[in-house]
């Protein structure tokens, strides 16, 4: 099981706080915006006088209104196809385990969510990667290096758009190439949505539910963490019209008992969220992406595109090693008692000599500390031991 490269520095950050550094986190996806206020009062204001085991789903009611949800997004489904999971990372576990035996291979994009690495591993399932790279701005690869790869132990294809850690949107064009090439082997297609509502531009998500003819195929990851900032009430789901999926799936949560209580309160209070509240989401995240993006190449010898969705940069650094470099940001730089947090990309890849010059950042703290970051991280990149530029 390997560890985790978004946590793997944490030690290091401790220690740096010990000294009396300020430590800007850039390394985590943990939003500072406000969990919406009703979804906390629902959980202020419980009533009942016994926390009791839901059903192994998932409270029936918040599948109803998660199904509700779903259907004014164009997707059609009911609330027995829809499994309440502990976050989503529960129902990446789920997916897998109920649609792969150990030795099977499933297909992802890389640089790709690094646990789902480790997801892999504990179903003893093998990550065939397919790399997109950094001067394409992490553009889907073409279907014809996906089809290279199918081998009859392939189950399926796992994408998550809008992309952690790249921020790439994947267009409509290209999810209905991958949506062919799935029916054609009779594959899965494993979509990871948690980002969806962060789409920039005019960009619009595009999810392979919507993809008529495919909804044998299609298994859907979903999650309340980032739509919500509600990281800790670990709620997430898994949303497919495949029966044998579902029933398989149950089984596996049946052995875990069920979801987290609290937390179902939580999420089925957060879906009437008013507008309002993504809107000025919207207007925050578009202005800390656009800074962070503009700060960061105008540093010499950074390269970041533009991400079209979620909260992540990749920005390629001149230096030796981003994991050295990011642990010695941590260990031996301060500037004006500060210094950043991020996250070396190495760990995005299945092999990390891949990431060696990458770095993931989470724009997730208001502007005023992203400027602070940037002017710590540019003063690092001048004097680290390992810059690889004159």
């Amino acid at each position: 099981m390997p560890a985790s490269p978004i946590r793997k520095l944490v030690p290091f950050a401790e220690e740096a706080k010990r000294k009396g550094r300020k430590v800007y986190h850039l390394n985590i996806g943990q939003p500072d915006i406000p969990t919406p206020p009703a979804a906390l009062e629902a959980v202020k204001n419980i009533s009942t006088p016994v926390i009791e085991y839901s059903h192994s789903a998932g409270n029936e009611s918040y599948r109803k209104k998660l199904a509700a949800f779903y259907q004014k997004a164009g997707f059609d489904v009911d609330h027995t196809e829809i499994l309440i999971t502990t976050g989503g990372s529960e129902a990446i576990s789920f997916a897998l385990q109920a649609t792969a035996d150990v030795g099977d291979e499933i297909i992802v994009p890389e640089p790709f969510y690094a646990n789902y690495y480790g997801f892999s591993i504990a179903a003893g399932i093998n990550v065939v990667p397919v790399k997109s790279d950094i001067d394409h701005g992490f553009a889907l690869p073409p279907v014809e290096e996906f089809e290279k790869l199918i081998t009859p132990k392939t189950r399926g294809i796992l994408i998550c758009s809008p992309n952690n850690p790249t921020g790439y949107l994947y267009s409509k064009e290209e999810i209905e190439l991958l949506g062919k090439l799935v029916k054609k082997h009779d594959l899965y297609l494993y979509t990871d949505e948690a980002y969806r509502e962060f789409c920039y531009d005019g960009n619009q998500h595009f999810s392979p539910m919507q993809i008529k003819g495919l909804e044998s195929n299609v298994i859907l990851i979903d999650s309340v963490s980032k739509r919500y900032s509600s990281c800790g009430v670990r709620i997430g789901a898994l949303v497919t019209k495949n029966k044998d999926v579902i029933s398989a799936a149950l089984k596996f949560a049946q052995a875990r008992l069920s979801p987290p209580s609290f937390g179902q309160i939580l999420g089925e209070a957060a879906i009437d969220t008013p507008p309002a509240y993504f809107e000025e989401v919207y207007r925050e995240y578009i202005g800390r992406r656009d800074f962070l993006v503009s700060a960061l190449n105008r540093m010499e010898g950074v390269k970041c595109p533009l991400p079209k969705g979620a909260f992540y940069a990749i920005a390629q650094l001149p230096v030796d090693d981003t994991d050295k470099f990011a642990q010695w940001l941590l260990s031996d730089f301060e500037y004006q008692n500060q210094t950043v947090m991020v996250a070396p990309a190495s760990g995005f890849y299945s092999n990390p000599s891949l990431g060696k010059k990458e770095v993931r950042i989470a724009y997730v703290l208001k502007t005023e500390d992203l400027k602070k970051a940037m002017e710590c991280l540019e003063r690092a990149l001048k004097v680290y031991p390992g810059r690889t530029i004159a």
